[in-house]
């Protein structure tokens, strides 16, 4: 449970229709199995205790009986047990019988909250023998089990069951049909504070139903910002008239966390991060927090390491499926280029200047140029792709800017910079074997120059090369490639600017391909540094700086997230595991926290560029940062993570 994060199980055991004994102990033998897994929640379908499928039998005395002494017995042999049971079974009150969801801990009952909406067409007929919870606005009463003393607890639809030590773990409990419906009880319960919904289900299973299911589950867990515990019952129920599947789900904030096979029966688990929910809440000012009423029912649980299984995307800006891939990359292109086209359209312009290296981030930008150009309508012409060679510049990079501009159509120009970046060492008395970054920075500010003036010349206007990583990390320089006219690589992150090079070269033709991968072999480098005695890049990027991948699954979590270092750190871990060694991380995510505080005077004057996902660093968009912010927190934060 510490850092929010908390493993939970959806559980559907095999039953038998009207054996309380039977249904008791196999919810008891789960219980234990799933407390043993590390469970602190373990959720069981609607009715478990009974069966759903009793029909009449639910108006005879034994089965409430039994239902009753098969609770009691699940109390007394789970007393032991740090886990949180949320069991169904029918209970009856005030001369009603209600379709009820008990919540225990600790051999306690912590309330029973009754099914509000009850089901009563096509197959269903609820309301033949249960009566709906009382009004929401209701509040809760204290009862007990009527043939056992020695057992109160609060009774009613307006229950919510906080943890004390972590009060981010607040969750409800509604019953299948409650989410079903248009204003669902887990509206109220999120605006609460309840950051897990627990359903307890018994949904037949029909042709089609399983793809509405999961649709309405992440609708609903997406929209509350809140995880889902869908506990569906499955073999033993009767088929007299109807199938079950045992369909559960794990869900949060809109994504499926775990999800079992139809017809399969067990347990499922999943990790949800109820820290993550809160946090999105707060990020979110249009989720408006609203009383419940009355306080939520506290429960004291040891905060205990969970141990991790859910899956940790080591690039959590590209996504995983091939498919998914492409129509991203397809559509981040296109975002791209409609906000360069825009912009050129707005101000009449018909010329854009790039300084194409032969790098990936030149590459990307050149490609955008010629999508904008299409959308325009505009001669390819008028794209003037300039090639500024000078101390670094290796003959590999040079052939390949040069191969693509042909390739694209564009017109290109040569101006080579070292006799003018040399007029400029004199001139301020540089020397020009010290290799320091007054070498470096110079040249990249001279070919700024080059490109604003051509821009000039031209009529047109510089388009950036600078990618997200970059700007995260302050890797330009400052009035140097720092600065454009319109940045179109500003929120693409250099892992994900890899896979949009790679689509563009998967949708070309061959010789046109063939130069687009072999910019994708090519070690990242600025190409400040002279090059080795061979003729290959000596200054290579992630030497210097760290591996991107790294620094792109630190920047979502920081700014996406805003998780601490010590939980980026642990997740970083398992995403990375096998691929960098914890030492490894720990010294990357150090350096990423010092240069992303130290570089934010760069990205408060950035220039104007399209936000196409999620995070961007646009100091007119989603982030804004004083530069002078102090680095102290984090740094203690890290301070703190041991050596591994």
């Amino acid at each position: 449970m510490k850092d929010g994060f908390l493993k939970i199980a959806c559980v559907t055991p095999p039953l038998r229709v009207a054996d309380c004994a039977y249904n008791a102990e196999q919810i008891i033998a789960h219980a234990r199995e799933a407390a043993a897994a590390g469970a602190k929640l373990a959720a069981f379908p609607e009715l478990c205790l009974t069966g759903y499928t009793c029909g009449d039998l639910f108006l005879q005395e034994p089965l409430l009986r039994g239902a009753e002494d098969g609770l009691m017995q699940i109390l007394q042999e789970t007393a032991d047990l740090s886990m949180l049971l949320v069991i169904g079974l029918p209970y009856v009150c005030g001369g009603a019988l209600y379709n009820c969801a008990a919540v225990c801990y600790a051999g306690k009952i912590l309330g029973m909250v009754p099914k509000q909406n009850l089901p009563n067409y096509s197959e269903f007929y609820e309301v033949r023998h249960f009566t709906a919870g009382p009004d929401a606005e209701a509040v809760p009463q204290q009862q007990s089990l009527h043939h056992h003393t020695g057992y109160t607890f609060p009774f009613g639809a307006k229950l919510l069951f906080s943890c004390a030590e972590m009060p981010d773990f607040t969750f409800g409990v509604e019953i299948c049909e409650d989410v079903w419906v248009g204003d669902t009880p887990s509206v109220a319960m999120a605006k609460a504070g309840a950051t897990l919904i627990v359903n307890l289900s018994c949904s037949d299973e029909i042709i089609g139903k399983e793809d509405y299911r999961r649709t309405i589950l992440k609708a609903k867990s997406g929209s509350l910002l809140c995880a889902y515990a869908y506990a569906d019952a499955g073999f033993g129920e009767s088929t007299q008239d109807m199938v079950f599947a045992g369909h559960d789900l794990i869900l949060e904030n809109g994504s499926v966390l775990a999800e079992s096979k139809l017809f399969a029966q067990g347990i499922l688990y999943g990790d949800i991060d109820v820290q993550r929910l809160a946090g999105e809440r707060r990020r979110s000012n249009t989720f408006q927090s609203e009383p419940f009423g009355t306080p939520a029912v506290k429960f004291s649980m040891p905060l205990t390491e969970t141990v991790l299984q859910r899956y940790v995307d080591a690039a959590p800006f590209v996504p995983s499926g091939t498919d998914e891939l492409t129509q991203r990359c397809e559509k981040i292109l296109t975002l791209q280029a409609m906000g360069l086209a825009t912009r050129l359209r707005h101000i009449g312009c018909k010329t854009a200047v790039v300084g194409l290296s032969g790098g990936l981030d030149s590459t990307l930008a050149l490609i955008v140029m010629v999508h904008a150009f299409r959308i325009c309508g505009l001669d390819p012409a008028g794209m003037l792709a300039v090639t500024m060679p000078c101390f670094g510049t290796t003959d590999r990079t040079y052939q390949n800017a040069c191969r693509l501009a042909e390739a694209y159509g564009a017109t290109l120009r040569e101006v080579p910079i070292q006799n003018s970046v040399r007029q400029h060492f004199a001139d301020i008395g540089h020397d020009e074997s010290v290799h320091d970054v007054t070498y470096e920075n110079s040249q990249a500010r001279e070919r700024t120059q080059v490109l604003m003036d051509m821009a000039n010349q031209a009529g047109g206007i510089v388009i950036g090369t600078g990618d997200l990583s970059e700007l995260a990390l302050g890797w330009a320089t400052y009035n140097g490639d720092h600065m454009s006219m319109y940045a179109v690589n500003a929120s693409i992150p250099k892992t994900l600017v890899r896979y949009l090079v790679a689509h563009e070269a998967a949708q070309t033709e061959p010789a046109l391909s063939a130069v687009l991968r072999d910019v994708l072999d090519t070690p990242v480098s600025p190409e400040l540094l002279p090059p080795e005695q061979d003729g290959t890049i000596a200054q290579k990027t992630e030497e210097l700086v760290g591996p991107y991948a790294l620094h792109d699954f630190f920047l979502y979590y920081v700014l996406r997230l805003g998780f601490a270092p010590h939980k980026i750190y642990r997740l970083a871990k398992l995403a990375f595991a096998g691929t960098y060694d914890n030492a490894t991380i720990l010294k990357w995510l150090k350096k990423f926290y010092w240069r992303f505080f130290s570089q934010q005077f760069k990205r408060s004057c950035l220039p104007d560029g399209p936000k196409v996902g999620s995070v961007t660093l646009s100091p007119r968009g989603d982030w804004r940062m004083p530069s002078d912010a102090c680095v102290t927190l984090w740094q203690k934060d890290l301070e703190n993570i041991p050596e591994e």
